[in-house]
């Protein structure tokens, strides 16, 4: 048996080269291991407890990131998967998993410190070899993981030729994608913001292709094994494996084909894994023939764009509603404290702070009702028509049996368009929902204006509020602190709101039965979103719930505004409340040692109508009252300056 193990060792890349002698320890102390697909060799996270080299078969290292799986490297026959191990004992980085069913050679711990001891040579040579290893895949690794601007990365070198319309063309052996986004990548180095970005974009694509499957085989359009290949691979895409191997610019030429194709090769690819097959054998699995079978570029896509969208709106719902939430917690907390509301940034009539914190919160959770109508818009799909509505190469009965399925998996009440051309050429919906979130983006810039104005000073501004100091604000200016969080804020919504232009010139160019813009529209508007929904957070949490009311400086703008002599109007009429407030600024007297001497008022009717706290209107507080440690007090008018 050792010998034929030393013959087989000498035909492995990670040892090729070994005197026989070191080959002949290696082969006493291996053992023979088979695995199948989705065998998991050790954890990240886990205790190392192995190495093993590939003899047949495939194995994919894993690594968490950024909330999902990413496959930093796809190994093959002579190449070794737990290395560290021979290197030292902390717990393995990585996760190794098969990907095509083979055979291993493995050392265990135990075996590696019999090799230590009674082989050390051999020892040093797998270290070396191993150490080399490891540096040519973190290479891989990094520019896997960094992500945007960067080529992904595989460490071995090995190819396979793929073909399509053009001609023949060589694919990196590990990469799940294939010819069609080797060549996009070549296209469209434009934005240099990949698909791989778009974690929502990569999922509603792959729920198209599953439930694409699903009718497929229904619809006895399918093999049974080829169907539940892509149903597989597409339930590993949704839960965010293999995101890395998307890799087309999302500003494109071709109406998105490049993406189709992309999703199509990743998932052909995964499937003939799971199958036991080599990568590119698309006579068993093909990304066309299998994948996209009854569909096209032109139903898939705009169908991908919104559930894209639909989920993106959940997310920004849900932010939007936490920092309403927020803006009506201060509300409540500042129920009692008395201020000078002002229109056209003069003094209007008295108002409380938590009265203006309740409109701002109110504003807001508007616009979450307005955006879940937008959803509702977008839950309309043109599945089935493939290439310009009037479903060319797909079973009559396949646009029902998709939606069904599809709402199957992604949990939402569907429904096909009841025109799928006028379906397949409008993006109207996007146009709207572009609008409904501008319209948020517009409150919420608002807001931050509102919020940088009120805390403006601190001395020799408004200074009403305080907001969380974050950073220093000056390179110059010791001792100042600027707005940053709201300044950010206005910054994203300045960007989106120009942004979505770009959503209505790309709507309106679109030509006869298709709108080939729509990279660009699903850039714009699922980039907007996530940024829109990044910057709530960082607006309620690095700013709303940590401002505090300056209550003795809101208490002397009320005491010293001629703006109360507004609530005498009913009781002594505007003529004579207009003489008031005219010898009141010009005097700097005030307004009640005004209105009793010229007898116009008791001093109890003063009193009780130019109450503050009256002239605020009712106060009104969350359940459950004011928060303990509320400031109250009752400002008092004084009589004269």
């Amino acid at each position: 048996m050792p010998n034929a193990l030393v013959e087989q060792l000498r035909q492995l890349a990670f040892v090729a080269g070994l005197p026989d002698q070191l080959l002949w320890h290696l082969a006493r102390a291996v053992a023979v291991r088979p695995f199948a697909t989705d065998d998991v060799f050790f954890a990240e996270g886990e205790p190392r407890a192995l190495f093993a080299i590939v003899v047949t078969g495939g194995v994919a290292i894993e690594k968490s990131h950024g909330g999902r799986t990413v496959r930093v490297a796809s190994l093959g026959p002579g190449d070794a998967i737990g290395e560290g191990l021979l290197l030292d004992d902390e717990v393995h980085g990585t996760t190794a998993r098969g990907v095509i069913a083979g055979e291993l050679l493995v050392l265990d711990k135990a075996a590696v410190a019999r090799i230590t001891k009674e082989a050390p040579q051999l020892y040093a040579a797998l270290v070396g070899r191993a150490a080399r290893a490891i540096a040519r895949r973190l290479r891989a690794a990094d520019a896997t993981l960094v992500g945007r601007g960067r080529a992904l990365g595989f460490g071995t070198g090995r190819m396979r030729r793929e073909h399509d319309l053009l001609g023949e063309r060589d694919v990196p052996e590990e990469a799940l994608y294939g010819v069609q986004t080797l060549r996009a990548t070549e296209n469209f180095p434009i934005s240099g913001v990949p698909l791989r970005e778009f974690p929502s974009l990569i999922g509603a694509l792959a729920a198209v292709k599953i439930a694409a499957a699903r009718a497929n085989l229904e619809l006895g359009l399918l093999p049974p094994n080829v169907a539940d290949a892509i149903v597989r691979a597409g339930d590993e895409v949704r839960a965010g494996r293999h995101h890395e191997h998307f890799l087309v610019d999302m500003i494109q030429g071709g109406a998105g084909t490049s993406t189709n194709m992309n999703a199509n090769e990743v998932l052909a690819n995964r499937a003939l894994e799971l199958l036991g097959r080599a990568r590119g054998a698309y006579d068993v699995v093909h990304p066309n023939e299998h994948v996209n079978r009854s569909q096209s570029t032109n139903d898939v896509y705009p169908t991908a764009i919104r559930l894209a969208l639909h989920a993106e709106l959940d997310a920004l719902r849900a932010a939007l509603g936490a920092l309403a939430d927020a803006l009506a917690a201060k509300g409540a907390e500042f129920a009692h404290v008395v201020k000078m509301g002002r229109t056209q940034l003069q003094d209007a009539v008295p108002m409380t702070l938590g009265r203006e914190f309740t409109a701002f919160a109110n504003t807001l959770r508007e616009d979450v009702d307005r955006l879940g109508e937008a959803q509702a818009l977008i839950r309309e799909i043109n599945m089935g028509a493939t290439a310009i509505g009037t479903g060319i190469t797909a079973d009559p009965r396949f646009a029902e049996a998709v939606r069904r399925h599809l709402s199957a998996v992604t949990g939402l009440p569907l429904v096909t368009a009841p025109d799928l051309v006028e379906a397949t050429s409008d993006t109207g919906a996007f146009v709207q929902v572009s609008g409904v979130i501008k319209r948020t983006a517009t409150k919420v810039s608002k807001l931050c204006n509102d919020l940088r104005l009120l805390s403006s000073g601190p001395r020799a501004g408004f200074g009403e509020i305080a907001l969380p100091a974050m950073q220093p604000g000056s390179s110059i200016m010791p001792g100042k602190v600027n707005p940053v969080i709201p300044e950010v804020v206005n910054q994203v919504c300045f960007d989106l709101i120009g942004g979505y232009v770009t959503v209505t010139m790309a709507a309106e160019a679109g030509q006869l039965q298709l709108n080939v813009f729509e990279p660009i529209i699903a850039y714009r508007l699922l980039g907007g979103i996530q940024q829109l929904t990044r910057a709530l957070g960082v607006l309620r949490e690095r700013c709303v719930t940590g401002i505090t009311a300056n209550v003795e400086r809101m208490r002397r703008y009320v005491e010293d505004s001629i703006g109360v002599v507004t609530a005498l109007l009913p009781t002594i009429g505007y003529e004579r409340a207009t003489a008031v407030a005219k010898e009141a600024m010009a005097t700097g007297r005030g307004v009640t040692e005004i209105v009793l001497e010229r007898g116009l008022l008791t001093r109890e009717q003063v009193d009780r109508i130019l109450d503050p706290e009256a002239m605020a209107g009712p106060i009104t507080a969350e359940p459950g009252g004011v928060p303990a440690g509320t400031q109250e007090y009752r400002a008092v008018v004084p009589e004269s300056r």
